[in-house]
């Protein structure tokens, strides 16, 4: 049996940002037109290390994509300088059930989860939306943003995080990293109101357990992108801003109103409904449900992650890298 390895540099010479934002579109249309087989995942707290480790599987048949992505989460693990959330995709062959790839599932999740944001901003930000503010710099924070510079043409992008540091390092490194591509300035935001201030697009990528921004003063038009609360505890949206949202969206009805904290505790609370929510990107993707209506609309997308868009994205990487003859071969 032949297995195709794919590392986090074989991923980035075959998938660019602009294929996986349109690898995820396709895959929360076969979601949602119910042609993917996908279960919803299994997590594992592991408590005594302050981890969990997730088990993402799922089969869809028009991408003939089938497998697994194993990845954990362990915040502590910055402390020791490794990933926090490190991962391994598992593709299997659809004909024989054998593994025929495995690659580097820390880069694919943060190359589909800023994919999907990045789909989510391409349909529903304004055309003219010009400053971004970016919430948080961690493993994910990059591909966010590489992500809304794809699909709008941004002037100036805002950081802000707990750590200034952070912060700095984050605007520099993605200064040097993005010269010549996009013409976005980055600047480090001294506050969090500091950071919204004339907002176009807001994204919001932590794991933070309270509001990270302040939704009464998020501007008229204002599309925003609540990516980093994928269990009922974490909260990163306020509640303001998913009650008073023009229109909420979600990746996965199953997946957002099970696991996002952001949904779910204003859904406990009574103040929110679930029906309230205007539909899956998906379904606005496939004309069964609108988009933004008119320029003054605030328009909130909210994304727990599914396997549908690991399987669609891996299998698309799979066959590139087979064709242009990228990664490295093992019998087992």
């Amino acid at each position: 049996m032949e297995i195709r390895i794919l590392t986090q540099d074989a991923i980035k010479e075959v998938m660019p940002m602009k294929e996986a934002i349109e690898a995820d579109k396709e895959a929360l249309k076969m979601y949602s037109e119910g042609s993917a087989n996908i279960p919803l995942r299994a997590n594992l707290d592991v408590p005594e290390h302050e981890g969990q480790s997730l088990y993402m599987y799922g089969y869809a048949p028009k991408a003939n994509a089938l497998g697994v992505k194993i990845v954990s989460v362990y915040p502590k693990n910055i402390e020791k300088g490794l990933n926090s959330v490190p991962a391994t995709m598992v593709n299997l062959d659809v004909e024989t059930g054998q593994v025929s790839t495995l690659m580097d599932g820390t880069y694919l999740t943060r190359l589909r989860t800023g994919a999907i944001a990045g789909a989510a901003t391409d349909v529903l930000a304004r055309k003219d939306s010009k400053i971004f503010a970016l919430f948080g710099t961690g493993g994910q924070a990059e591909t966010q943003l590489e992500a809304v510079l794809n699909v709008r043409d941004i002037e100036l992008v805002k950081v802000f995080d707990i750590s200034r540091e952070r912060a700095q390092a984050f605007v520099d490194k993605m200064t040097e990293r993005f010269k010549g591509v996009f013409n976005a300035r980055l600047v480090v935001a001294a506050s969090s109101n500091e950071a919204i201030q004339d907002a176009d697009i807001i994204t919001s990528v932590t794991t933070a357990r309270v509001a990270t921004f302040d939704g009464t003063l998020v501007k008229p038009g204002c599309h925003i992108n609540g990516v980093g609360s994928y269990t009922p505890e974490m909260a990163e949206i306020n509640e303001y801003t998913v009650t008073h949202a023009d229109r909420v969206y979600v990746d996965t009805r199953d997946g957002a109103l099970k696991e996002c904290g952001s949904l779910l505790q204003p859904i406990q609370k009574g103040i929110y409904h679930e029906d309230q929510v205007s539909g899956e990107l998906g379904e606005v993707l496939l004309g069964k449900v609108d988009g933004r209506k008119n320029d003054q609309e605030v328009t909130l997308f909210i994304t727990t992650g599914s396997a549908v868009l690991d399987l669609v994205c891996s299998q698309k990487i799979q066959e590139k890298a087979a064709e242009q003859n990228k990664g490295t071969i093992i019998e087992l």
